[in-house]
């Protein structure tokens, strides 16, 4: 970078490859809203590993432009943070319903507080005939699942075949240095939907790193339901974690149990057979576990 640096606010991982001159805000500790724990902890860390000054758990307040035409960004804690060439905002997404106005209310097709368009489980809206898929809904603002819900309103609407959009096991990858792969549940929702999890977890210094020199660490993890032995979590940090997850994904969505993951034979040398080598749970979370 020539000339001053950037700073990105409430992104994580879009500029961690730029150096030192970067800098990353996000309102809360970790990265990554929604996402896995350690998953959120992996980013934070390869974040600063790679030289980006962080800052977390602070809220923007203001921005002036500096007598040389650059920027400081004023925080709601701490110094200001100034010398930058661009600061850039990621603020979030809402369903573009009102630009242009399709003026769905006079045809019968209501919105919710958010200004998505309500449908049902078939992507019908409240007005027979009209239906709505993609973002507009809000239900998974991805664009592959998009296409999955287009495909399931062909079919139904079509084809005269009921069918539903599945949004069981959406394999999501996060394209920073280096990159996130996820699919199923995070520990935490995990929990939280009640199921007793055997957890696994590996963090290692990958093979290419060792040449390379980075210090930087490749995350593995495996969340496992101790009643079925079925497989309802993976996630990785590290790289190639979205071509990995592709295919976990339709492991996931058959039903893969762990002990089919123990008897399957691993690539070496691959990040990726440490899906397949993992045998000592890391520890054992969910309901009843306090008496364990």
């Amino acid at each position: 970078m020539i000339g001053g640096g950037y700073i990105a606010v409430e992104f994580a991982g879009i500029f961690n490859g730029c150096g030192a001159d970067t800098h990353i805000v996000y309102r809360q500790p970790l990265p990554l809203r929604g996402f896995d724990s350690d998953v959120r902890t992996a980013v934070g860390e390869n974040l600063s590993g790679r030289g980006v000054t962080v800052h977390s758990s602070v809220n923007p307040v203001k921005i002036e432009t500096t007598p040389d035409g650059r920027y400081t960004l004023f925080l709601d804690k701490g110094e200001p943070v100034s010398g930058f060439d661009a600061i850039m905002f990621a603020t979030g997404r809402s369903p573009n319903t009102h630009r242009p106005n399709l003026n769905l209310a006079a045809v019968g097709v209501e919105l919710d507080a958010a200004g998505a368009i309500k449908v049902d489980e078939f992507s019908r809206t409240t007005k027979p005939g009209v239906w709505a898929i993609g973002d507009v809904t809000n239900r998974v603002n991805l664009t592959p699942v998009a296409l999955m819900e287009g495909s399931a309103f062909v079919r139904t609407a079509l084809q005269n075949e009921d069918t539903k959009p599945d949004y069981s096991f959406i394999p999501t990858a996060v394209f920073s240095q280096p990159p996130v792969g996820t699919v199923g549940l995070g520990e935490e929702e995990a929990v939280k939907q009640g199921h007793t999890c055997d957890v696994y977890v590996a963090s290692f210094r990958p093979m290419r790193a060792t040449i390379s020199g980075r210090e930087e660490k490749c995350l593995m993890k495996l969340i496992v339901d101790v009643t079925t032995d079925k497989v309802i979590g993976m996630h990785m940090v590290g790289a190639d974690a979205s071509e990995i997850m592709q295919g976990m994904g339709v492991a996931l969505k058959c039903g893969c149990t762990k002990k089919q993951l123990d008897a399957t034979v691993g690539i070496h040398p691959s990040a990726a057979e440490e899906f397949v080598t993992m045998r000592t749970p890391t520890r054992r979370v969910g309901p009843g576990t306090a008496a364990l």
